[in-house]
Formats: C-alpha cells, sequence, structure tokens
C-alpha cells in the first residue's frame, strides 16, 4: 500500500499534489480543534462550538482529496482541471477559515448578522457555498461523459459517488435556505436550531464520492474479472442509495 500511494503521488499532476497536501492540512486542523475541545470543554452542539472547526476542517480535507482524486479520472483537460481544482481549494480554505475564526471569537459562523464583520463572515461562507455547487456540478456533469479509457466498474463508482455528493450538496443548501428565510423573519435563535435539520443525510451522503470510486479502485486490484467488479460496484451503490434514503427519511421525521 506504501509503494501504491507514493506511486501515485509521484505520477499525480501539480494540482493534484497540492490539493493533497492542503486537504491532509485541513484535516490536521479539524483534529486539532478536536484536541481543543477534549481541554476547553464546552457544548458540543449548537452555533457556537469547537466541533465546527473539528468536523469542517475534517471533512472539508477529505473531501479536497477526493475530489483531486477522482478528478484524475475524469476526461478533462489541464487547464480546466487546474483550474477547477485550484477553485475548489481555495474554497475549501476560505469556507474552514471563515468557520475557525469564528469559533475563535466565540460567535456563529452561519447565519450571522449581528455584527458588519459577522455578517460578512456569513456572506462570504454563504458565497462559497455556492462556488463549490458550481464547480463540483462541472465534475459531476464531466463524469458522465464517455470515457472508454476508465473501466466500468471506476465509471459507475465516479458517477453514482457524484450523484451523492451533489445530494449532500443540495441538503447543504436547503439548510442554509431554511436558516436564511428565518432569519429574514427576524427568528434568529430558532434559525440556528433548525439550521441542521438535514445533517444526517448531509454527513452521508457528502462521502458518497469517496466510498465508491475507492470500492471500484479496491476491487481492481483484486482477481476478479471487469463485470464482477462492476456488479459488486452497483451493489454497493445501491446500498449507499438506501442509506442515502434511511438518514433522509431520519432527518424528516425526527
Amino acid at each position: 500500500m506504501r509503494d501504491v500511494l507514493a506511486g501515485a503521488w509521484n505520477r499525480g499532476r501539480r494540482i493534484e499534489r497540492f490539493c493533497h497536501g492542503l486537504g491532509v492540512v485541513l484535516i490536521c486542523a479539524g483534529l486539532f480543534h478536536l484536541l481543543v475541545f477534549s481541554v476547553d470543554g464546552g457544548p458540543w452542539y449548537g452555533p457556537v462550538s469547537w466541533r465546527k472547526p473539528a468536523t469542517f476542517g475534517s471533512s472539508f480535507g477529505l473531501t479536497l482529496v477526493t475530489v483531486a482524486w477522482v478528478a484524475s479520472y475524469l476526461p478533462i483537460g489541464e487547464r480546466r482541471r487546474a483550474a477547477l481544482l485550484g477553485v475548489f481549494a481555495a474554497d475549501c480554505v476560505v469556507e474552514v477559515g471563515g468557520i475557525t475564526l469564528q469559533a475563535w471569537r466565540h460567535v456563529p459562523s452561519h447565519l450571522n448578522r449581528e455584527t458588519a464583520f459577522d455578517s460578512a463572515v456569513s456572506t462570504v461562507l454563504a458565497a462559497g457555498g455556492a462556488v463549490l455547487v458550481v464547480v463540483l456540478g462541472v465534475l459531476a456533469g464531466t463524469a458522465f461523459r464517455a470515457n472508454p479509457g476508465v473501466p466500468a466498474s471506476m465509471r459507475l463508482g465516479l458517477r453514482a459517488g457524484f450523484v451523492s455528493l451533489m445530494i449532500g450538496l443540495a441538503t447543504g443548501a436547503a439548510m442554509i435556505a431554511r436558516g436564511t428565510a428565518e432569519v429574514g423573519a427576524g427568528h434568529q435563535r430558532q434559525a440556528y436550531h433548525d439550521l441542521g435539520f438535514l445533517k444526517p443525510v448531509h454527513g452521508v451522503s457528502l462521502h458518497g464520492v469517496l466510498v465508491l470510486p475507492a470500492l471500484a479502485w479496491l476491487s481492481s486490484r483484486t482477481s476478479w474479472d471487469e463485470p464482477r467488479r462492476t456488479r459488486v460496484v452497483a451493489i454497493a451503490a445501491a446500498g449507499y442509495g438506501l442509506a442515502t434514503a434511511a438518514a433522509l427519511a431520519y432527518s424528516l421525521l425526527r
């Protein structure tokens, strides 16, 4: 495995290595804030807690590493690839940075209009979310283009994974939209309470873009033939879809 990872790093494009390195930094930042929480304490849930920089840092870092990896299988020009991954990497830093800044200031990061500065941070985070949707939407669309150089099992894993990721982005946008509407109606406290109403399905669906392509990659290291590998990925994709549906039902009914 060490040789495989070293080979992938050495063969990787410069932008991919940059994203992988930056992703590791963001993951470490998330783990650092988990340590801060263990020392400083405080609530785990709520709009002001160390949970947010811990989970967002880890999740954004893992997603950045994942997207840079899966993008290497997509039929896309080198300049366009570098531009999309570069924008995505910068956006990940902005999102994690804004959330982390507000955590250290002990104020909410999202939907916070208490001061001009807080409002500016919230606006930047919301705009960053829109950029994520656009960039990842372009990559998702590219995954559905014909690419005969990639095995059928990996193509299926990529497509199902990106569909799962887009569900995660859609649920994230829905949570922000609901919170924004409640803030606009003058219900600031209620907005913080309701902001995470789709959090279970959001968390499950976001990382399908890692789980399913990773399964396809792992199956390629076995002695199975390609039809069997494709069937295994198809079954896993169906199972992941059921898990996402179950998480959605739980999110709406709890």
